[in-house]
């Protein structure tokens, strides 16, 4: 509790490093801040051809079905492979100063917690704009699925960032594992499609309840079943705190290593 509360000291400084984030991250690029936007739907158009045209499906509004599911995704791969540098990234600032070094995985998922909420905003004008409706209700329990995301990118981050101070390679490993990672979660398809004796090891996947729980508020317009949203809080949990545990253990060695 001690670490926490410091923590909350230096929420100014966590605030600040996510202002810092958000305005360089499109610096100089022609198009800035809507590479946000573009980003993300330039990927939506590439998954829709393939999986609709070259490789099609028979599941309704598929457009809508991939978006739901690739916005949240790109959050949780984002945080983990840009979340490794994070600590490198400031090394300079690791070094000469105190304070306490979870500040910059935290700093860095919010700035990408902070962007996938800008392409919510396009995801409720396409669900609007196609007459799919919104469910009251279900809109509710958004804000729990968003945080036990939060809660789980940001264990991953804290994991990832403290391993790459001392394994530099990992940064780039992790692209091609988050590459196959996707694949092994059902962004591009149903959970249904999945063979019913494999299902459980897909559901050890922590990231399976957390789509699963978007598509049902925003594609289904249902409540997410609360089996669904316990086992995206629990497996949550225990990513963080096998972050926060790893993290704890390696940053006494960060100035050293940097």
């Amino acid at each position: 509790m001690k670490h926490l509360r410091e923590i909350y000291d230096y929420r100014q400084m966590i605030f600040s490093l996510v202002r810092k984030e958000l305005r360089g991250r499109y610096k100089g690029s022609a198009l800035g801040f809507l590479w946000t936007f573009i980003n993300p739907l330039l990927q939506l158009c590439v998954y829709t051809f393939v999986f609709s045209i070259v490789m099609p499906n028979n599941i309704d509004k598929f457009y809508l079905y991939l978006f739901v599911g690739l916005i949240p995704w790109l959050f949780f791969s984002g945080s983990l492979t840009g979340g490794a540098a994070s600590i490198i990234n400031q090394k300079d600032m690791v070094k000469k100063i105190y304070f306490p070094r979870e500040v910059m995985p935290i700093a860095y998922v919010t700035s990408n917690f902070v962007n996938m909420l800008l392409c919510f905003i396009v995801i409720f004008a396409v669900v609007i704009v196609t007459g799919g409706g919104i469910n009251p209700i279900a809109i509710c329990y958004l804000p729990v699925i968003m945080v036990v995301e939060y809660i789980m990118c940001l264990g991953g981050a804290m994991l990832t960032s403290a391993l790459t101070v001392y394994f530099r390679d990992l940064e780039y490993i992790l692209g091609i594992v988050t590459m196959a990672w996707m694949y092994f979660t059902p962004v591009v398809y149903s959970i249904d499609m999945v063979p019913e004796n494999l299902r459980p090891f897909m559901n050890l996947n922590p990231m399976t309840p957390v789509i699963v729980a978007y598509r049902d508020v925003l594609y289904s317009k249902q409540v997410p079943h609360i089996r669904t949203l316990t086992s995206g809080f629990v497996l949550g949990c225990i990513v963080l705190i096998v972050g926060c545990v790893v993290f704890q253990k390696l940053q006494r060695g960060f100035a050293e290593e940097l």
